[in-house]
């Protein structure tokens, strides 16, 4: 793989990260730190959307993203309940995981982004239940809700894959490691 952005090792531990134990292992630590260790795994970035008590088209850039079941067809992803879109997901009983390609970094930001227009420049269809498709992803699974679970400061929400699209295979996948985009050679 290599970097889409820059990473400093020694810049890695946040300031006052608890001391090490012998193996790595740290005794007593914080959310910041949990969050750092939880970096140490590579995740594919998607975007989901749904539609808001309104219709309008919603959605977010989400790296907690799963396959769940190939029969039933299920997926899932983790919605923070601090997330502006945690309504909208609430509201809706559907929702699309698009997984995006290595030359999305930008729709993954403007999706990111808490205060931007998030489908503003944004090329996108309606699909079932007029659900927002977002052209030219990897994939896409427009899913209607199957379950919700408490997962603490999350919701995690599985979805029956009703559609499914697949793009253009030969593209990259977009990951996400150590808080940066991350491309396949």
């Amino acid at each position: 793989m290599i970097a889409v952005a820059a990473w400093d090792q020694k810049s890695s531990s946040y300031p006052g990260a608890p001391p090490m134990m012998e193996g790595g292992e740290v005794s007593d630590f914080d959310p910041k730190y949990l969050r750092e260790a939880f970096g140490e795994f590579v995740t594919g970035v998607t975007v989901v959307t749904t539609l808001d008590r309104d219709g309008e088209p919603s959605g977010l850039t989400v790296n907690s993203f799963s396959s769940l079941s190939l029969d039933p067809p299920l997926a899932l992803f983790s919605l923070g309940r601090s997330s502006n879109t945690f309504e909208a997901f609430e509201a809706h009983n559907g929702f699309v995981i698009h997984v995006l390609g290595a030359d999305q970094i930008d729709l993954a930001t403007q999706f990111a982004t808490r205060e931007a227009d998030r489908f503003d420049g944004v090329e996108w269809t309606e699909g079932i239940d007029g659900l927002p498709v977002i052209a030219d992803t990897l994939a896409s699974f427009e899913c209607s809700r199957e379950h919700t679970y408490e997962g603490g400061d999350h919701l995690i929400l599985v979805g029956r894959i009703e559609r499914l699209t697949l793009g253009d295979r030969t593209r990259p996948a977009l990951g996400y490691f150590r808080s940066l985009y991350i491309s396949q050679a």
